[in-house]
């Protein structure tokens, strides 16, 4: 589930790209290692793809980062200008489910921090804030900050901690139990960690730092801090500090000066952005909690500003102001504002403001924003270019057939609305860092191929794929179906999107299974996902595609890609569940589509999507016939402390009571009498998304129905498994599951 206070936190095949991938496979395997037919791959071949995340550059020094997780073990790599050849930094060797995250290089690119361990999706931390340990271990995992001197040095434990952000000076700061610590890079203490995975030096940085190294507090703030971020010559530190209904932007200087927090109110102050030369801050402005109640009914809008201030006497002042209209309200897409100081004097950012998520600059001095990226598609991933006159952007728009369920690259001015595209096909793309003077570094994926970290010219030339032999020579890459683009009409008249996975050669009335992401801000694509979690959904739907069933992926109302509107409709979830009617709308369709056995469709989905799959179950059993629900909601009155269905905690109530009628209502609890048909129920009971007494409950209710259920638990896992042999096993009981209610007819 996405974290937003609205939504909780919650083709053709490749030719040119995949070429050098396919031929190595042929090279090194025969016909039968890929198997004769898509009966002979196995559902852990397809789930056996190495998946790139983290990428990162250096402000300076040409190189980038990135993490690869190749069957649940994870590692560092990075790479270097001009020839970006992939070198790995670490060597860890086991699925231990503990994360490599928040990669951050020094801005000389002389120095790489990472952290290891702990759950950066989650919704809100473990009781006594532990780290996940998925994997049992008797030793209590630690959530740590690891540090490697560039280009030779070994990646080494520095301390506990999080966030860490490297200065222009070589200073580490990072986050430890929500205050801002320091510790020399090269420090490494004691650790069983370091000692065991891939600390060789340990001893030797232990011995070699002096005690001003060691791990400290670098001052005190009574808020709970995060956001950091220095100053461009390396003397001062920027950050958030989170005073529950409220936050200031502070800045540190040193031990001997007072904190200077900018233009204090009772706002929320977020995002902040340092000018070129360090005298200003650039932040982000949202009224504070209070006032009287919201409707909860009925969509309200959440307008937002931008402000400067002055870094040294705390001085601020209004640039630009949202209307007070809900498409004015504070962007909810990947990055948020994405507020950046530009060059040419200019702030960019990324607002709603048209019913798409665009880039919009304006002056410093204030005006009218200018919009960079105009037509009807959403902007994501976003960075600035090293002279900070452009934006690099992944977007789902370009020249190719059904783009709105893809992602490409693009360029534009921060000055003028002329974008140009950088990449372009029937691939897609994303991520974008600059990793050179003249090289962009990003991920490419297409509908077989998994993906892959790429890098090209920043005219669009000279695209390279940087590790494709990474990918297994079983993995079954020309088995897998082109998924086609599809929509489809919910009873509302709202037109819904999907991708239909099915192959050419299917013969007879299949059984059909729909497909429900989660989020619910997320949208499945024609091809390989940039989430992990939803790569993981698309491999098992090309499982299932190759083994007798048809699948249709249903990107519902609530999901990003099609406009605010869409994103933001009337009456969802626990205020009417109206994105019910887009998965009848897919269930009618697959109904009416030639080839598929209309009284043999089930549907699966983990998170938002488990809520729905839930929903269909207790609301359609007549039309669902099985269904497989992880980690979903099935009580929305009991979703989350001090929402809905909690005390309320002041005299007002507005339509409160109202509301969690309403919730019930739109519950899948509440239609448990309906629900007959058999469900496997599956989830983590260390899940910091959606509470395990919602599964935990639904059995009980399900019992007392005597409606046919199955259960796995994963004990100590999280909401997004952190195990590859947790995956492997939930989604071996999925696609068991429905083979043997759909396919097998039992």
């Amino acid at each position: 589930m996405h974290r937003s206070a609205r939504h909780f936190r919650l083709i053709a095949s490749t030719v040119l790209l995949a070429a050098p991938l396919l031929c190595a496979a042929q090279d090194q395997t025969d016909a039968k290692s890929l198997a004769d037919s898509a009966e002979h791959f196995t559902l852990q071949q397809v789930l056996d793809y190495p998946f790139p995340q983290g990428l990162v550059a250096a402000e300076k020094g040409d190189r980038i980062a990135w993490v690869i997780n190749l069957r649940g073990v994870r590692n560092v790599w990075i790479a270097q200008a001009p020839d970006f050849k992939p070198k790995q930094l670490t060597h860890f060797t086991e699925d231990d489910g503990q994360e490599l995250t928040n990669l951050t290089f020094s801005p000389s690119g002389d120095a790489l921090a990472f952290v290891r361990g702990g759950d950066h999706d989650e919704n809100w931390p473990a009781e006594g804030n532990l780290a996940p340990d998925p994997a049992a271990n008797p030793k209590q995992p630690k959530v740590t900050i690891w540090a490697v001197r560039l280009p030779d040095g070994e990646a080494h434990e520095v301390t506990e901690g999080d966030a860490p952000a490297i200065s222009a000076k070589g200073r580490l700061a990072y986050i430890k139990e929500d205050q801002v610590w320091t510790a020399s890079l090269d420090y490494s203490g004691e650790s069983e960690n370091s000692k065991e995975h891939g600390g060789k030096d340990s001893k030797k940085h232990a011995a070699d730092t002096h005690a001003s190294g060691e791990p400290k507090r670098l001052f005190f703030d009574r808020g709970k801090d995060s956001q950091l971020q220095w100053s461009p010559e390396g003397t001062r530190l920027a950050f958030v500090s989170d005073r529950d209904d409220h936050s200031f932007i502070g800045v540190y200087t040193d031990e001997h000066t007072p904190i200077e927090y900018l233009a204090p109110s009772t706002h929320r102050d977020d995002m902040p952005r340092w000018s070129p030369d360090g005298t200003r801050i650039a932040f982000t402005r949202v009224p504070g909690d209070g006032g009287p109640p919201e409707p909860m009914l009925k969509l309200t809008p959440h307008p937002w500003s931008i402000w400067i201030a002055d870094a040294a006497s705390g001085n601020g002042r209004l640039v630009w102001q949202s209307p007070n209209t809900l498409l004015g309200s504070y962007p909810e897409t990947a990055g948020g504002a994405n507020l950046d100081w530009a060059g040419n004097d200019r702030l960019v950012f990324l607002a709603d403001l048209d019913n798409w998520p665009h880039l919009y600059s304006i002056p410093v001095v204030g005006g009218e924003p200018l919009l960079l990226t105009p037509g009807q598609f959403m902007v994501e991933d976003v960075v600035l270019s090293r002279d900070k006159r452009s934006l690099i952007y992944s977007a789902n728009t370009g020249s190719t057939k059904d783009d709105d369920d893809r992602r490409h690259l693009f360029s534009v001015p921060v000055d003028a609305g002329q974008p140009r595209a950088l990449t372009s096909g029937d691939t897609l793309q994303w991520t974008p860092v600059v990793a050179g003077e003249h090289a962009i570094a990003f991920i490419d994926a297409g509908a077989q191929r998994p993906p892959v970290i790429a890098t090209i010219r920043d005219d669009g030339g000279d695209r390279r794929l940087l590790q494709p032999d990474l990918l297994p020579r079983d993995f079954p890459v020309s088995h897998l179906v082109t998924p086609a683009s599809v929509t489809f009409t919910a009873a509302d008249g709202v037109v819904v999107h999907g991708q239909l996975f099915r192959r050419d050669d299917a013969s007879g009335k299949q059984p059909a299974v729909i497909f429900v992401h989660g989020g619910p801000p997320r949208q499945m694509l024609l091809g390989w996902h940039y989430m992990d979690y939803y790569s993981n959904g698309y491999a098992v739907n090309q499982y299932l595609a190759n083994h007798g069933f048809t699948v249709l992926s249903v990107n519902y109302r609530l999901g990003i890609g099609y406009g605010h509107a869409f994103n933001h409709p009337e009456h969802w979830g626990p205020t009417g569940a109206s994105e019910y009617q887009d998965v009848q709308a897919g269930a009618k369709f697959l109904q009416q589509l030639p080839g598929v056995d209309p009284k043999r469709i089930g549907i699966w989905g983990g998170s938002y999507g488990g809520y729905l799959t839930a929903l269909a179950l207790a609301r359609n059993s007549d039309v669902f016939k099985a269904g497989v629900d992880l980690h979903g909601v099935h009580d929305w009155t009991r979703f989350n402390e001090g929402w809905i269905g909690q005390p309320p905690q002041r005299y007002e109530q507005g339509d409160r009571e109202e509301a969690i009628k309403v919730a019930w209502r739109s519950s899948p609890d509440a239609d448990v009498a309906k629900w007959t048909s058999p469900v496997l129920l599956i989830q983590g009971d260390d899940d910091r998304n959606v509470r395990f007494f919602q599964t935990v409950d639904l059995a009980r209710r399900l019992d007392e129905r005597h409606v046919p259920y199955e259960e796995m638990v994963l004990p100590d896992e999280i909401h997004g498994f952190l195990r590859h042999a947790s995956w492997l096993k939930a989604d071996q009981a999925t696609v068991d599951f429905l083979q043997a209610k759909l396919l097998n007819g039992q």
